[in-house]
C-alpha cells in the first residue's frame, strides 16, 4: 500500500483554495436556483395531491412515484444565467440568495417561473452593484476634492501675508510715518563719531 493514499485527505482542500471566487459565486447561485426549482416542483406535486384527494376523497399519493427532478432549464438559458451570475461580486452573493428566497416565498412561482424570477433578482443585484460603485466613485472624487481644498486652506492659513503689518523696519515705512530715520541704511551697521569739543 502506497503512503500517498494515506494523505489524500489534503487534496480537496488544495482544490478549494485554488478556486476562483467568481466560479464559486456562480456555482453557489446555480445550486440555489436548482434547489429552489426542486422545492417549487415538490410544492406543485403536493398541491396536485391535495387537489386529487379533495376531488376523489381517496389518497393514492403513496402509490405514485415521481421522478426526482422532471423540469430542467435549457442549456442556453443555463449558460445565460451562469454568465449573469459571473457578474455578481462575491460580497453580493449572500444578499442575492436572501432576496431570491424572499421572492420565491412571496410569489410561490411554478417551476417554469423560478428561472425568470432568478434572472430578475440577478438583474436587480447587478443594478445595485452599479449604483454602489457609482456612489463609491463620487465619494472618492468628493473626498479627493475635499482633501485638496483642505490642503489649500491650510496652505493659505500658514502663508498669510500682511502688507501693512510687518516686523521688518524699512526706511520707506519711516518716511510714510513722517519720522526722521535714525539710521541711514538699515542693512549697514551704524557708525557714530564722537565730537571733540
Amino acid at each position: 500500500m502506497a503512503l500517498t493514499s494515506w494523505f489524500r485527505w489534503n487534496e480537496p482542500n488544495l482544490r478549494l483554495s485554488q478556486r476562483n471566487p467568481a466560479d464559486m459565486v456562480v456555482e453557489t447561485l446555480m445550486m440555489e436556483l436548482s434547489w429552489q426549482m426542486k422545492q417549487a416542483e415538490k410544492q406543485h406535486r403536493e398541491k396536485e395531491n391535495e387537489y386529487r384527494k379533495i376531488k376523489t376523497g381517496v389518497d393514492y399519493s403513496w402509490l405514485v412515484s415521481y421522478p426526482k427532478h422532471s423540469y430542467d432549464i435549457s442549456p442556453v438559458e443555463r449558460l445565460q444565467l451562469e454568465e449573469s451570475c459571473s457578474t455578481i461580486h462575491p460580497s453580493y452573493c449572500g444578499p442575492v440568495i436572501l432576496r431570491f428566497r424572499q421572492m420565491v416565498t412571496e410569489y410561490e412561482p411554478d417551476v417554469q417561473e423560478v428561472p425568470r424570477l432568478f434572472r430578475s433578482v440577478l438583474q436587480e443585484a447587478s443594478e445595485k452593484m452599479k449604483e454602489d460603485e457609482d456612489a463609491r466613485k463620487l465619494t472618492r472624487q468628493w473626498n479627493t476634492k475635499r482633501a485638496m481644498s483642505l490642503s489649500l486652506t491650510t496652505f493659505k492659513s500658514r502663508a498669510r501675508i500682511y502688507p501693512f503689518m510687518s516686523d521688518i523696519k524699512t526706511i520707506s515705512e519711516d518716511v510714510e510715518r513722517e519720522v526722521e530715520p535714525t539710521r541711514r541704511v538699515w542693512s549697514m551697521p551704524e557708525f557714530r563719531t564722537t565730537k571733540d569739543d
